[in-house]
């Protein structure tokens, strides 16, 4: 099964999300737009592992503690365009020990540099210059989620486990 471990954001960030991606469209940006119930924030990508109980014992293992979140700047890698959160230093510690606790126990995860961000539109393009607009939202984190990604009618679903 294919494993990611995310925050999942309340309703006010995810309107504003929605919001934001509809007026995009309206200004004639394409691309494929991530679904409303599938906006999140990675926090440690695991790709194809069949033992998620394990990766919850990591999980356990590692403190957290409660902290905010809220939108920073707009930012892309290549054609994939998304929002980012502005820098949070409990979040980046969590993140580095959980990935730490990860490969400590063979679990595998990505090595990237930790860039918080929230995916919006893959292989976006443009044939005019563009806005984004987006309302203020923020949220308190009080939990992570070991998410499943599956394929269903051709769609990607996220499920939490």
């Amino acid at each position: 099964m294919r494993l990611f471990i995310a925050i999942q954001l309340s309703e006010e960030m995810k309107q504003a999300l929605i919001a934001c991606m509809h007026d995009l469209k309206k200004q004639g940006v394409e691309g494929n737009y991530v679904p409303a119930q599938n906006l999140h924030l990675t926090l440690a990508f695991i790709g194809e592992y069949d033992d998620p109980v394990r990766v919850k014992k990591v999980m356990e293992s590692i403190p957290f503690s409660e902290f905010r979140l809220s939108f920073s700047e707009k930012g892309n890698f290549g054609n994939l365009l998304w929002m980012g959160l502005k820098g949070n230093q409990k979040l980046k510690t969590y993140v580095k020990e959980l990935r730490a606790g990860l490969k400590a126990e063979g679990i595998p995860c990505d090595d990237d540099k930790f860039v918080p961000h929230i995916t919006l539109i893959r292989k976006a393009s443009s044939k005019q210059p563009y806005e984004v607009h987006l309302n203020k939202a923020d949220m308190t984190v009080k939990k992570v989620s070991l998410m499943r990604s599956d394929r269903k009618n051709g769609k990607v679903v996220y499920r939490e486990i």
